[in-house]
């Protein structure tokens, strides 16, 4: 897994709440035997009309927000299945920092697995952003540091975030949950020995 320090990236905002993973990754969409390849079909059915032709109104087609990385949304985003497709299609579209009031805990818990930044923030700091990101014509980019668990701008916003420090620790080391047991590959492989296994 990459691991993740700091990233500087352009926002947009999906003012919406309660997005379930079939919608991030519509159930069609799964068959794929790979974990890359599913950017093209994040939020397939709102990006697109019935005719396959990008719909205008949805805010991934407005050119401003083009190489997008920092996605703000509303509360309890990545809701419904557990369909680890999600986060692999934010990812492969370009997203590494999600920042919502609430999210569903597994779809949390697959972020971190995948690299991608889950960022809690209370609703007020989220419409914040969200103006800022709605009202730059140019494009609104902001930096994410997990380091200092800070986010910050070139405007003088400074906003904290808290993340568990664990899971900070792992993101911060790019390791997922097998990273972590191959950290104890020496003790795995000397019980393995020990025991007649290998």
């Amino acid at each position: 897994m990459e691991s993740f320090t700091k990233h500087t990236g352009l926002v947009v905002a999906l003012d919406r709440v309660n997005v379930d993973t079939d919608q991030i990754i519509p159930k069609q969409f799964l068959k794929r035997i790979e974990r890359t390849g599913y950017g093209q079909y994040l939020f397939f059915d709102w990006r697109f009309s019935e005719s396959g032709e990008p719909d205008p109104e949805f805010v991934l087609n407005d050119l401003r927000y083009k190489g997008a990385s920092v996605l703000i949304t509303g509360r309890n985003f990545g809701c419904g299945s557990s369909r680890e497709h999600a986060p692999w299609a934010l990812q492969d579209y370009g997203f590494r920092v999600i920042m919502a009031p609430s999210f569903a805990d597994i779809f949390r818990n697959n972020c971190l697995q995948n690299g991608i930044l889950p960022i809690e923030l209370t609703e007020d700091q989220i419409a914040q952003l969200s103006t800022k990101a709605n009202g730059k014509l140019e494009g609104y980019e902001i930096a994410v540091d997990l380091e200092l668990q800070s986010i910050s701008d070139g405007d003088g916003l400074f906003m904290d975030f808290k993340i568990d420090e664990f899971r900070r620790y792992c993101l911060l080391n790019g390791l997922d949950d097998i990273g972590l047991t191959l950290l104890k590959e020496d003790k795995i492989t000397e019980f393995e020995h020990s025991n007649g296994i290998i």
